[in-house]
């Protein structure tokens, strides 16, 4: 055992009998090994020691029911309440729960705001967002007045006729790509040489030579 432990151990009586007495409600060993053990680092043996020893020397209760045995302090050493003081007494804890639940309340309240006002912008940065927005603003205002003030403004039926010219020129391209392959497609079936020495004795220059490609319909 080490010597921390075993100092631990000496107080045992010491601190289970205060405990035992503050409490005033009947525990099993195991109850009192786990709820002191992490405070004061108590082993489970010298937690039943000490309790059979204060139970020995009569200065706690002892009871045991089956395999187990239960400890709790001597009632003796309490005063008598009268039904009239236990009365109180449940009045006041009445009272106390309901003082707990209404500071629960007003504490989730509280945090609530805390977290709204945590994730809300500070008086400094709203006050950089709004010259950051003024400026924003500006550049908007100028760039309208530029667009505004151009002569060279299209109309909407100059733009749909520039759409339906578009239209016509793409179909008599696709047209005439058509009826130009069909062509070479026929006079190369006998033709004695490759497509590609057809089209340069001919001259023909297709749409792939210079990297441009048919819009879609």
């Amino acid at each position: 055992m080490s010597k921390g432990r075993a100092e631990a151990a000496a107080g045992a009586p010491g601190i289970l009998l205060r405990y035992l007495q503050e409490q005033n409600r009947p525990y099993s060993a195991q109850d009192v090994f786990g709820n002191l053990q992490r405070e004061h680092g108590l082993g489970k043996a010298a937690v039943v020691k000490a309790l059979e020893q204060l139970a020995q020397q009569g200065k706690i209760k002892e009871k045991t029911y089956g395999k187990q045995k239960i400890y709790f302090a001597d009632q003796d050493q309490f005063d008598m309440v009268s039904d009239a003081d236990l009365q109180g007494l449940d009045a006041k804890i009445v009272a106390l729960t309901a003082n707990v639940q209404s500071l629960q309340q007003s504490c989730r309240h509280m945090e609530a705001e805390l977290k709204e006002l945590t994730s809300a912008l500070t008086t400094p940065e709203m006050q950089k967002e709004i010259q950051e927005l003024k400026k924003e603003c500006a550049g908007y205002t100028e760039r309208l007045k530029n667009i505004n003030a151009a002569t060279n403004h299209v109309t909407p039926e100059e733009k749909e006729q520039v759409y339906r010219e578009r239209q016509r020129y793409c179909k008599e391209w696709r047209k005439r790509k058509r009826m130009a392959t069909e062509l070479s497609d026929a006079i190369l079936e006998g033709y004695p040489k490759s497509k590609k020495q057809f089209f340069e004795e001919v001259g023909i220059e297709t749409d792939e030579d210079h990297n441009v490609m048919l819009p879609d319909p």
